[in-house]
């Protein structure tokens, strides 16, 4: 083989080992970050760090968990943008980071889903009507019934404005005619402490949330904002089984998303090896503890999802005159 024929070869190679490398079926070739909002020790990092280990044991490389708080989670919405669209950076976000923050924040002109493909789905949680155990309501009859009696007194709690816990505060307001006073927390330990104590009158609860004060006896739940009761919690009624709207559900599910241009054939990739994942047995059995709901959804089903919940919390947004602007 001459000189020629012989670079010609070496050429055609490097190229077919490059055209390799970055082949989706390769898919991938180098460690992975996932960038989410969430603090280290929350319930949705508890469950990613999880699936983020079966993960690395699935594709052989290390997958890398950046936490990056605050913001009201612009901090790693903006880290993750400026990652190369390539799939080896993704970013974990709740519904509410993706249907609501358009609504929020109105002035930053930002919808999340202009930015970012949805790409697997994680889990669901519903959330608990928690009030202190010492409260004389022992369903939703009654409180609604409290605050239909004294307007804008009845107060209840949330881990923040613009959270599931205050929108959906605002859509039960919405749904029956009431008008109730939000209190937003900082801390979500003294949220529920308060409502331990009597301080604020009820709140939205997740089961992590609030098991450690359910467990202590401070707190007692009325109802779960859902259709289906919660196995976990079989003897909490529905909300309309509590005597609350029917209508209203609040949960909140949690995705992982790619920055926009990354290859379909990546991103179905990821979709399946993640759904291959929540089924696990392991995993399976961490969602049961804090009573998530396993999703595997489609990119497409998660943004159906998405803006369906966009619609009802831009109507509630403009109804309560909400801005985090």
């Amino acid at each position: 083989m001459n000189a020629c024929h012989l670079a010609a070869g070496l050429a055609a190679a490097l190229s077919l080992g490059t055209a390799w490398a970055q082949s989706p079926a390769a898919y991938p070739t180098r460690p992975v970050t996932i960038v989410t909002p969430f603090a280290a020790g929350s319930g949705p990092d508890a469950v990613l760090r999880l699936v983020s280990d079966k993960l690395g044991k699935l594709w052989g490389q290390t997958v890398t968990i950046d936490n990056k708080p605050g913001g009201g989670g612009f901090i790693a919405i903006d880290q993750a943008r400026r990652a190369a669209p390539d799939g080896y950076v993704l970013l974990q976000l709740d519904s509410e980071h993706v249907a609501a923050l358009p609504h929020l924040y109105k002035s930053k002109n930002f919808k999340t889903l202009d930015h970012f493909d949805p790409v697997a789905s994680l889990f669901r949680t519903p959330f608990f009507v928690a009030v202190s155990s010492q409260s004389k309501w022992n369903n939703m009859s009654d409180l609604i019934a409290a605050a239909k009696a004294r307007p804008g007194q009845v107060s209840y709690g949330s881990w923040g404005v613009g959270s599931p816990g205050h929108l959906g505060g605002q859509q039960l307001d919405a749904l029956s005619g009431l008008q109730m006073n939000h209190i937003p927390y900082r801390e979500v330990s003294q949220l529920y402490a308060h409502v331990g104590t009597g301080e604020v009158d009820w709140a939205f609860a997740s089961i992590p949330s609030s098991q450690g004060i359910y467990k202590a006896g401070k707190l007692k739940y009325l109802a779960v904002a859902a259709a289906k009761r919660v196995p976990q919690m079989p003897d909490v009624p529905t909300m309309a089984e509590a005597g609350g709207p029917a209508a209203l559900e609040v949960n909140s599910f949690v995705s992982l998303l790619t920055p926009k241009g990354v290859p379909a054939a990546i991103k179905a990739k990821i979709n399946a090896d993640v759904a291959k994942v929540i089924a696990d047995p392991e995993i399976r059995a961490r969602f049961d503890t804090f009573a998530f709901e396993p999703l595997a959804w489609s990119p497409d089903e998660i943004t159906r999802n998405a803006e369906a919940k966009s619609r009802i919390y831009g109507e509630l947004v403009q109804r309560g005159n909400i801005s985090l602007d």
